[in-house]
């Protein structure tokens, strides 16, 4: 049998592409033929890391299609009639009343998203969920065949180079440096962010800097809706990095003294695992699939209120002992995403439900 792994887009460095390459290498090792085909495949990336979704083999019963899904495709459609096996991974769809005000093209894309999914329920012999919260929306969808979590495949060697040295020597200036990683789109939720930062500056902390590092396509509404905010409420020392490296955003995290994530939308949140692994320390919000990301690690939040929130970071940022208590705990939670564990995770599941 071959395995082939299908989605609408296979991008350099974003959670969908690495969780693709990283079960690409397992079914390497397994020895399975396997290839990986999708309709938009970055320039970045390796040549020949992916084919064409036009180049989609035929297929017989015994193969089986893996498919990533996180938004509206035409591909949901030729993955829901393929007569092969059909196994999909949930990387969970952002509620369209998110963009609703900001991206016309992403609130449509969600809102197909949704319906395809629904229409994908009884067509889909086999789902792994990329966290509890996954599991739960898919069967709220009306899912009826088996499920299991599956988190994300992390490749930790990635994050074992050398952080830029010219970030190390800029941002350790005495500052006491608060970070988010994440794409800057509504859900994340920047503003909620730089209310909890503007209180933390202003009663705790001026010698503070906030740092949101994410992607933002050009013309972004919402980002700035957020420069606006910043400027007319006078927010100081808000740094929006832009596109950087790699080993620059390594260096962030080493320089950070807080992750802050208020996201009211994760289907798994890979930086919360990114915080854990390079030793920084986090507060996050309890939404969506955050809580069990973290799974008792890090400081969960109920609230929002900012000023809760700054003295929380305030906390934090004093209290030697409770930073290396959250630090105990978020190491202690990593251990439970090691390749070695994941990918022995995935290869059972395969050989009880697929091969």
């Amino acid at each position: 049998m071959k395995i082939i792994q299908l989605a609408p887009g296979i991008s350099f460095g974003d959670a969908v592409g690495n969780d693709m390459l990283a079960m690409k290498h397992i079914l390497d090792e397994m020895g399975i033929e396997n290839e990986i085909y999708a309709d938009f495949i970055d320039e970045r990336l390796p040549v020949g890391t992916a084919k064409s979704a036009e180049q989609l083999p035929n297929l017989s019963k015994e193969d089986a299609v893996i498919y990533h899904m996180a938004s509206g495709s035409r591909l949901n459609f030729i993955f829901g009639n393929l007569k092969c096996k059909r196994v999909m991974v949930y990387h969970n769809i952002t509620p369209p009343a998110f963009f609703e005000h900001y991206d016309e093209y992403a609130y449509e894309q969600c809102c197909k998203g949704y319906e395809e999914l629904q229409w994908l329920a009884d067509k889909t012999d086999y789902c792994l969920a990329v966290s509890e919260y996954n599991k739960q929306d898919l069967i709220r969808m009306g899912f009826t065949c088996p499920i299991d979590v599956l988190p994300i495949v992390i490749p930790f060697e990635d994050y074992d180079k050398e952080p830029a040295e010219n970030i190390l020597t800029e941002y350790r200036d005495g500052y006491t440096n608060i970070l988010f990683v994440g794409r800057v789109v509504p859900n994340k939720k920047h503003e909620d962010i730089i209310r909890a930062f503007a209180c933390y500056r202003e009663y705790y902390n001026p010698k503070s800097r906030l740092i949101l590092i994410g992607a933002s396509r050009k013309g972004n509404k919402y980002k700035n809706r957020l420069i606006r905010y910043i400027q007319q409420a006078e927010i100081k020392n808000v740094v929006f990095p832009g596109h950087i490296s790699f080993k620059e955003i390594l260096a962030f995290y080493k320089v950070a003294d807080v992750f802050l994530c208020e996201s009211e939308h994760e289907g798994f949140c890979v930086p919360l695992v990114e915080a854990m692994y390079l030793g920084t320390p986090i507060i996050a919000y309890d939404a969506a699939a955050v809580a069990s990301t973290l799974h008792g690690a890090g400081i969960l939040m109920d609230t929002k209120d900012p000023m809760i929130t700054a003295g929380m970071i305030d906390k934090l940022v004093r209290d030697e002992e409770l930073k290396q208590t959250v630090l105990d705990n978020q190491k202690e939670r990593l251990a439970d995403f090691t390749y070695e564990k994941i990918a022995a995770q995935f290869k059972e599941l395969l050989r009880e439900h697929v091969l």
